[in-house]
C-alpha cells in the first residue's frame, strides 16, 4: 500500500472557515455516526451561520494541509456557568481518512489541550468504547479513564458503550 505523507499546519479556525468546517464536520457524521452524539441528519440542515457561531463561540482548531484543506479538527467546550467552568470538554475530534496515520489527530490534541491550559483545570472526554485507536491516543495524550457509561448512543438498534476519560491540568493546587 502506497501511503501520501500529508504536511500540515494546526490553527484556530474562526468564523471565515465556517465552510471549510462544516464539510469536514459533516463528513465525520456520516462516516463515523457512532463516533459522535451529534447527527449528520441535523447538522446538515443548519445554515453556514450556525457554523459559524460554532466557531465563534468555541475553541475550534483545525489541520490544513499544504493544498489549502481543512484535514481536521477537534475543539474545546467550556461552559459558561460558574460552577462548572473550571472544566472543558474535548470534542468533534475528526481526521480526513486520507490524512490519519500522518499525525494530524495528536497535533489537533495538543492544539486543544494548549488552549485548554490557559482557560481550565480539567478537561474530560467521552469516546466509543469501540474505538480502541482513539481510546489510546487519548491515553498517549495523558487521559486516564474513569467510567464506562453503557448505551449512550442508540443508532437504528444497535447500542454504544463510551469509554468516559479525564486529564488534570493542574493549573490550581
Amino acid at each position: 500500500m502506497v501511503r501520501r505523507t500529508t504536511a500540515f499546519t494546526v490553527g484556530r479556525l474562526g468564523p471565515d472557515d465556517a465552510a471549510a468546517f462544516r464539510t469536514v464536520r459533516l463528513d465525520g457524521l456520516a462516516r463515523h455516526p457512532e463516533a459522535f452524539g451529534a447527527s449528520w441528519e441535523v447538522e446538515s440542515e443548519q445554515p453556514l451561520a450556525w457554523f459559524a457561531a460554532t466557531l465563534e463561540g468555541q475553541a475550534v482548531f483545525g489541520a490544513w494541509s499544504w493544498e489549502g484543506e481543512l484535514i481536521g479538527v477537534a475543539a474545546l467546550y467550556v461552559p459558561e456557568a460558574p460552577k462548572l467552568r473550571h472544566k472543558g470538554t474535548l470534542w468533534g475530534v475528526f481526521v480526513s481518512p486520507d490524512a490519519r496515520g500522518d499525525g494530524v489527530g495528536t497535533a489537533l490534541i495538543a492544539a486543544v489541550m494548549a488552549h485548554a491550559e490557559t482557560c481550565v483545570d480539567d478537561v474530560g472526554l467521552s469516546v466509543g468504547a469501540a474505538n480502541s485507536e482513539a481510546v489510546r491516543r487519548y491515553e498517549a495524550a495523558g487521559f486516564m479513564r474513569y467510567g464506562l457509561e453503557p448505551r449512550v448512543l442508540r443508532i437504528s438498534d444497535v447500542f454504544y458503550d463510551e469509554v468516559l476519560m479525564s486529564l488534570s491540568l493542574n493549573r490550581r493546587g
